[in-house]
């Protein structure tokens, strides 16, 4: 197949059984691999029977990966090979790095997507070479993103990720020593109020989901009474059940405090409804830890209802933040996150006199000290001991 290689052309392209090749129309030997799994991948084809990969789609852009299929032609032309340039480099670039090594690894390994920490880094240092790489470069980077009104804690999970990125590269023995371990993250008041919804908020929020799904459910009927009368066949019913996703994994959030990226992991056996246990597996989890969540009634009803509904092991294959802005808005409420379902989900365990260590094993956090952003929400103990002071 022969093609434009764009944006357009990428998001269009699905996995097959077999690997397949798409052949750019405008440059010579550029093309892009679609493999069975999903992935695909630029790579240039310098001469006869001569391959060499440049990298993965989501990398580099198809106007990146185009031009650096330039300069590797332009390269062999003169009567270097790129691939033996390849090898006689001790020290890869930082992108070469992340697109051939370190990603194929990552997304092997682990559920969550790394990339969207790597972005700005890459775009910024992806031509240095690992080694070359210096705290200055780093510091200079950070001022950058702080000028730009990135948040610290956004610039310490970047700064994390390439942290990690390059410890693996030491282990590979690609970098002798981590250039950049002595930089340290931004100060961050871990104790900062969190965003919980007021009660009031609760309840609108609730309303909407419900007003939502009746709505939702109403046009159902509409249409297959329209399709009844044409002959065609009626689409399933969803009368007194949830109209999609949203609702379920909205529910399921605030009761228990998952992920998003959790919850979108889960499956159907993750779920045990007679023992009312909702596990959430290492390989899913942030912390690379399994936990056990008690399942309250809501919860047990909501996943009971919503298991008859959907199928398939993956119980939310679609990602549930879809209409979720829309549904805010009806909602009335303003400055709300998926992740603060999350707090939500505390802040009521704290409010309602949980002790703080219970609220650290139920929300997976390594250590007490991400739970104690909620520790204000109880402070009757410390109201009753200034108290004492009033003669």
């Amino acid at each position: 197949m022969r093609a434009v290689i764009g944006n357009a052309l990428l998001a269009l392209l699905k996995a097959a059984e077999k690997p397949y090749e798409v052949w750019d129309t405008r440059l010579t030997g550029f093309m892009v691999r679609v493999q069975p799994t999903g992935t695909k991948t630029y790579y240039l084809e310098y001469g006869r029977h001569k391959r060499i990969k440049l990298s993965r789609v989501g990398i580099l852009t198809p106007a990146q990966a185009r031009e650096r299929a330039r300069e590797i032609m332009a390269a062999a032309a003169s009567g270097i090979d790129p691939m033996a340039a390849r090898r006689q480099t001790k020290e890869p670039t930082l992108t070469t790095f992340l697109s051939e090594q370190y990603a194929p690894w990552y997304t092997s390994n682990h559920r969550r997507d790394i990339w969207p920490h790597l972005k700005s880094l890459d775009s910024e240092f992806g031509k240095t070479q690992l080694g070359k790489l210096t705290v200055w470069n780093i510091e200079k980077w950070r001022t950058n993103q702080i000028k730009a009104g990135v948040s610290a804690t956004t610039i310490n999970r970047r700064l994390g990720a390439l942290k990690s990125a390059l410890n693996r590269a030491v282990e590979w023995r690609a970098l002798s020593v981590n250039p950049i371990s002595v930089v340290r993250p931004l100060k961050i008041d871990s104790k900062a109020t969190v965003r919980y919804l007021t009660p009031d908020e609760e309840t609108m929020l609730r309303k909407a989901l419900a007003k939502r799904d009746a709505a939702g459910s109403e046009a159902r009927m509409r249409g297959n009474a329209w399709r009844v009368e044409r002959g065609y066949p009626p689409l399933p019913d969803v009368k007194e059940a949830y109209i999609d996703h949203l609702t379920p994994a909205v529910l399921l959030s605030i009761n228990t405090g998952v992920r998003r990226g959790e919850l979108l992991g889960l499956e159907r056996s993750d779920i045990d409804l007679s023992r009312a246990i909702l596990t959430i597996r290492g390989s899913g989890a942030k912390s690379g830890q399994t936990r056990h969540i008690p399942l309250n009634q809501e919860a047990l009803d909501v996943l009971r209802t919503w298991m008859t509904q959907t199928e398939g092991d993956r119980l939310f294959p679609a990602n549930p933040r879809k209409g979720w802005e829309a549904l805010l808005r009806k909602a009335g409420i303003d400055n709300f996150r998926w992740h603060d379902m999350r707090h939500h989900f505390a802040s009521r365990l704290v409010m309602a006199g949980v002790d703080l260590n219970t609220v650290r094993e139920l929300l997976g956090h390594a250590s007490i000290a991400m739970t104690l952003r909620y520790a204000h929400l109880s402070d009757e103990g410390k109201a009753a001991a200034v108290a004492k002071l009033v003669k």
